[in-house]
């Protein structure tokens, strides 16, 4: 168990509660100055968080400044200009049987809180909840994702250079570490990550009654029924293929119109070799999955259909080639879990009708509405 500074993981949130209960992060100019810092943070060490990011998972300097770095700041600038308004009190209307009293609705702090980070945006997805935490006046526990270390020993080393260490902790660690944090009472748990560490994490804060936040993957498909195609393509790669394809949110398969596929398909392969050129693995501008367990689970899944583009693999250096697959089966092994990596399967449909049936039958990806075979917001592309 690694810990910053000695940090003791049971007992930080009872720490963190002293300073709460004392009430000096209440004063908006406290979490101005929070905010503030993380402004100064990202200006004075971008390079040491682009670093380790690369050093993690083969980012790009440019890609973890505009998918990562920039995002967060980006953020704590927001909050500074609209803290003020987020915190006024507001006169509210009150039931007649109540008159002649008044009412008012006074945003409070709800006190610690905890934020589990994972490990394919390590600094965004840990640092950008931690700027709602401060803006509403929160203490807060962090855990970096321990499969990211470069990037958990910087944010280790930093945030108690610019944030007040008496008020944020910075708890790094495996699984064992998450243990020991799930264990104690928090006012709130923020958690990105895996459906089944979600699952752990929302039953360790049902036993504490703990309102509990969760950011979770899923299969997101895009469906393509008609449209410029070479700009489909071109979309498609980009949202697949950034950061190796290890983005929740990134299309885990295409849904495409039969008789589309061809050129479909014709253009991703033209597509990837403009975004990556001939030689992917020599790309500057392409990632590296984040470890050898990984990296093995997504070529166990490259059988799974016909390679129509990429499908080299170097497990020495975390490589995977940019792939499409096509003749995949509905229920091959690459459409049975969320794939988190950079394999895109293309399967075929008679129309918007067959897509829409196809996506309802299986899980709920992330923020999916209620679709109808009419709605063509559904082709999305």
């Amino acid at each position: 168990m690694t810990l910053l500074s000695g940090v003791d993981a049971a007992t930080a949130a009872g720490r963190l509660r002293l300073t709460f209960d004392s009430g000096i992060t209440r004063p908006l100019e406290w979490r101005r100055t929070q905010l503030n810092g993380l402004i100064r943070m990202f200006a004075d060490r971008e390079q040491d968080f682009a670093a380790a990011l690369q050093a993690d998972l083969g980012k790009n300097p440019l890609e973890g400044l505009v998918t990562e770095l920039s995002l967060v700041r980006a953020e704590a600038e927001f909050a500074l200009r609209h803290l003020a308004k987020w915190t006024r009190t507001e006169r509210v209307p009150v039931p007649i049987g109540l008159l002649p009293a008044s009412a008012h609705c006074q945003p409070q702090p709800l006190g610690v809180a905890l934020i589990i980070g994972p490990w394919n945006y390590p600094v965004q997805l840990l640092l950008s909840p931690l700027v709602g935490a401060l803006a509403a006046g929160n203490c807060a526990v962090l855990k970096p994702s321990e499969l990211a270390p470069a990037t958990s020993a910087v944010i280790a080393e930093l945030l108690p250079l610019y944030l007040d260490g008496t008020a944020v902790e910075v708890v790094e660690g495996g699984p064992d570490v998450s243990t020991l944090l799930l264990a104690e009472k928090y006012d709130s748990i923020f958690f990105t990550g895996g459906a089944r560490v979600g699952k752990i994490v929302a039953k360790a804060a049902a036993e504490q009654l703990t309102p509990v936040t969760l950011e979770l993957g899923g299969k997101s498909p895009a469906v393509v029924l008609d449209g410029d195609l070479r700009a489909v393509a071109r979309r498609l790669v980009f949202g697949k293929f950034l950061n190796a394809g290890q983005t929740c949110v990134a299309p885990d398969y295409v849904l495409v119109k039969a008789g589309l596929e061809p050129e479909l398909l014709k253009h991703l392969k033209r597509a990837l070799a403009e975004f990556y050129g001939r030689d992917p693995q020599r790309s500057a501008d392409y990632g590296r999955i984040i470890n050898g367990t990984h990296f093995d689970r997504l070529v166990g899944l490259l059988s799974s259909g016909t390679i129509i583009a990429g499908g080299a693999h170097d497990r020495s250096t975390r490589y995977i080639e940019p792939t499409v697959l096509g003749e995949v089966q509905p229920d091959s092994p690459v459409m049975r879990e969320e794939i988190f990596g950079p394999i895109l399967p293309v399967l075929t449909v008679s129309g918007m009708e067959e897509a829409v049936g196809f996506i309802k039958s299986r899980p709920a990806p992330p923020g999916r509405l209620p679709l109808q075979p009419s709605d063509t917001r559904a082709a999305g592309l």
